[in-house]
């Protein structure tokens, strides 16, 4: 996606992007503003853009002593769930700017306050000095930790076309990653369900389900699914494979859903690993924030192989962020 600079048809103010040839404000974009509102709904995930660009926006407003205000909205994902090890060194970029897990279980404003005062505003690369800004947060009224995106009471208004609804925002990180393979699996990107889906034509749905079943993932269920995609790469063929659910979100891992999936597809299908030499792995590296995980996985597509790995930094990551709860 690429957004251009427009001008807004009812006030005349002109509009700049920040999702085109330019992801952080230029001084002109700046000039004449007291204070720069952030008012925007995400989705909890480090992977989407919404956080990153956040940073970007509290860098050049902190490089030009310009106040920020974060309107604070609720994560879908709850403010519990934290997935997923910390992004290294030499592995920053937009989709993973700053040193947090994947599921990282705070709000935006608090999200905003943790990597303004713990120096993890360091650019797109994550390789600048970081910049503090002047930033002042709006709490909610109401919201708990606790709360996934239906216990609020709120309507859903989508924040990009394919996170329709919460059940596709706990399915980005659920499926997102898988996403990223090239000519892999469809998660149900360009169907009425997207993120809540692996299938592809060559899988037996049925085999499937029952070997993924067999693994015992906990909170997790699926069940067999048949749909053809009204857009995409897989537009009009008939895929198979399995919908996901959590039953029990608390106790399931959501991040490590994709990886029992891509287990059970190389157990049945050894000619379909995504990983093959010469094959285009897109974003997933970015993604993971880790080369480990593909490097390990690879090896033996063992879910047990990559667990603790993806685990470690999450304790501490809650201690430190507790710091910074703004809700109880």
């Amino acid at each position: 996606g690429h957004i251009s600079d427009s001008r807004d048809a009812l006030t005349g103010l002109p509009v700049y992007s920040l999702y085109g040839s330019t992801r952080e404000p230029s001084d002109e974009m700046l000039s004449g503003i007291d204070v720069m509102v952030y008012d925007i709904q995400d989705v909890g995930a480090r992977s989407y853009t919404f956080i990153s660009t956040l940073g970007l926006v509290m860098r050049a407003c902190g490089r030009l002593g310009i106040e920020v205000m974060v309107l604070d909205r609720p994560n879908p994902l709850g403010g519990e769930k934290v997935e997923g090890c910390l992004v290294e060194d030499g592995q920053h970029s937009f989709v993973s700017q700053f040193k947090i897990p994947y599921v990282y279980g705070l709000t935006v404003g608090e999200l905003a306050m943790l990597i303004n005062e713990e120096g993890l505003n360091c650019g797109q690369k994550g390789n600048l000095p970081h910049v503090k800004c002047e930033l002042s947060v709006v709490p909610m009224e109401g919201w708990h930790r606790w709360m996934r995106y239906n216990d609020t009471g709120l309507p859903w208004i989508l924040p990009s076309p394919n996170i329709p609804s919460p059940t596709a925002a706990a399915g980005y990180p659920s499926a997102g990653v898988i996403g990223e393979l090239p000519d892999y699996l469809n998660v149900g990107v360009g169907y009425t369900i997207p993120f809540q889906t692996f299938a592809a034509e060559w899988v037996d749905a049925q085999k499937l389900k029952e070997l993924l079943d067999s693994y015992e993932i906990p909170g997790t269920a699926f069940r067999t699914i048949h749909y053809k995609p009204t857009s995409g790469p897989c537009a009009g063929k008939l895929l198979h494979g399995v919908e996901f659910f959590y039953t029990d979100y608390e106790n399931a891992c959501i991040t490590l859903t994709q990886f029992y999936v891509m287990q059970a597809v190389a157990q049945l299908y050894p000619g379909r690993r995504p990983f093959a030499a010469g094959k285009s792995v897109g974003l997933f590296d970015k993604v993971c924030g880790t080369d480990y995980v593909k490097s390990v996985f690879q090896r033996t597509y063992k879910v047990s192989d990559i667990a603790g790995y993806w685990h470690k930094d999450e304790a501490s990551f809650k201690e430190l962020s507790a710091g910074y709860y703004l809700y109880d």
